[in-house]
């Protein structure tokens, strides 16, 4: 625990040039948490004036985008960030066409069940209030 208090206070970044966009996007991500976060905040603490409502919120996502910034470059998360880079490079994504052709199979699968379970429960209903159930 002391290593990662101690990383927190580093300037460097660990493995520069590897894992850079995975890095951004996970920096990214937890920024726009943390300030939707601090944003509800902001409209929580108006009650206590204007001056707290904005210079709490500022302090803390200052100190929350270092403290962002310092997370992505810890060398055991920073090696995790690196092989997901690696791996999505590997992935092989499907061409447009493709993508289009899947997206119709399952919309079209969805509606034919969705009509086949609304059949289902039109029977049952119709059976169970003539056999008096319902």
């Amino acid at each position: 625990m002391n290593a990662f208090f101690q990383e927190l206070f580093r300037a460097g970044i660990y493995k520069r040039t590897q894992g850079r966009i995975a890095r951004q996007v996970t920096f990214a991500a937890i920024a726009v948490c943390l300030a939707a976060g601090l944003w509800q905040l902001s409209n929580s603490m108006i009650v206590f004036g204007p001056q707290w409502s904005l210079t709490v919120p500022a302090g803390l996502l200052l100190v929350g985008l270092w403290a962002t910034y310092r997370i992505v470059n810890v060398p055991g998360f920073a090696d995790f960030l690196i092989a997901v880079e690696a791996e999505m490079n590997k992935v092989s994504w499907p061409t447009r066409a493709e993508l289009y052709r899947s997206s119709v199979v399952v919309l079209v699968t969805i509606f034919v069940l969705a009509m086949v379970l609304f059949v289902f429960d039109f029977f049952w209903g119709w059976v169970f209030k003539i056999l008096g159930i319902l």
